[in-house]
């Protein structure tokens, strides 16, 4: 068997020279943690375990040696200008839950404080002070921007057995807790663990009201965002396809209105279990249903076209339909944003109404033409 070429032998090392090189400036449960500067307790023995794969949350943990009721845990995540937390719930629940947040700001201040989650609006969240709740020791925040650019969270629990079920939590970019009230505002995203401090095995449990939030968002983007807007497009372009055009609009604009009216029904129930502070976002919410409401009114007060006031009517369903379409997209907008959804829910949104202003286009330019 022949040897393989010098130069292939050379590109296999190069290779494997830059995936070590890669490895070590990265954190991973791999390699050994080193920081710019030593902590106060020993890391060499603690227990590594990546606990947020997508947010590359990893947690070291471990009892101390020679001390049965002291814990310590080393928590980093990359830098994204927001701060990263780790609470330890009695449930499983946020609310209810003692936490250890972290943060280095623009100019490279880096702070650690205690908060109690009291409930799901900022002014529920309650800085604690450093005898009560949680018995911290040793805490401190670092930043080790090279190689790596991670923040590092490190803290001694007082305690005999940490509760097993840890929640983790990343701030939005900017939005830093500032003295002196350091309030601490909603995260950007948050996941909750199970873990056996034993075994380092843990049981993701996630978001528990990530599938409700979803199913708000999608049945009214589906209902008033997307379905509303093609039945108004079928009543303005398809009337000489009489009586199948109206049965066509009455059909989608019913499915429309059902879909957004589960929407706001799983919206009512988010809130109330979350409790979160976006009174915009709920006006606009309620603005919309009622508008929809009064055109199922309409529908069932509709006057003959014969009638004298049918144009009035026409005028009236027409203006409402319009304003509620337009309210529901600005809505669906501010929605992904509350939600911290991402961009590439906003992008296919956007498409959608680029793609429904270009056909709209075409076929007002068509009717313009014909007249």
């Amino acid at each position: 068997m022949k040897a393989p070429p010098k130069h292939t032998q050379f590109f296999l090392i190069l290779t494997l020279f830059f995936s070590y090189v890669y490895s070590q400036s990265q954190d991973s449960c791999t390699s050994p943690l080193t920081l710019q500067s030593p902590l106060p307790f020993d890391t060499s023995s603690l227990h590594c375990v990546s606990v947020w794969g997508s947010e590359n949350f990893i947690l070291r943990y471990g009892q101390e040696q020679g001390g049965a009721n002291v814990w310590n845990f080393v928590l980093s995540a990359p830098n994204t200008n927001g701060y990263i937390g780790m609470g330890f719930s009695p449930n499983g629940n946020m609310v209810g839950s003692d936490a250890v947040v972290g943060w280095v700001g623009s100019d490279g201040a880096s702070d650690i404080k205690k908060f109690h989650l009291g409930g799901q609006q900022p002014n529920l969240v309650t800085l604690q002070s450093t005898d009560a709740g949680l018995q911290v020791a040793n805490s401190s925040t670092r930043l080790q921007s090279q190689p790596n650019n991670r923040i590092y969270i490190s803290f001694q629990l007082l305690t005999r057995q940490p509760t097993s079920r840890l929640i983790y939590a990343v701030g939005r970019a900017a939005q830093l807790p500032v003295a002196p009230n350091f309030r601490l505002t909603q995260h950007r995203d948050m996941i909750t663990t199970v873990l056996n401090y034993e075994s380092g095995q843990f049981e993701t449990t996630g978001n528990p009201h990530a599938s409700l939030r979803r199913s708000h968002g999608l049945l009214n983007m589906f209902g008033w965002a997307i379905l509303l807007p093609i039945g108004a497009m079928v009543a303005r372009y398809m009337r000489k396809w009489d009586p199948l055009w109206f049965y066509s609009h009455a059909a989608i604009q019913t499915s429309g209105f059902i879909l957004g009216l589960s929407g706001v029904v799983c919206g009512l129930i988010l809130d109330n279990r979350i409790q979160a502070n976006v009174s915009k976002h709920k006006a606009l919410g309620i603005i919309i249903f009622t508008l929809g409401c009064l055109q199922v009114l309409a529908l069932l007060i509709r006057p003959d076209k014969a009638a004298k006031v049918r144009k009035y009517w026409n005028w009236y369903h027409f203006s409402v339909g319009r304003i509620l379409i337009l309210l529901a997209g600005i809505n669906v907008f501010y929605g992904i944003h509350l939600g911290g959804a991402g961009s590439s829910w906003n992008i296919g949104f956007a498409a959608f109404l680029v793609i429904i202003f270009i056909i709209t286009l075409i076929l007002e330019l068509r009717m313009c033409l014909r007249k």
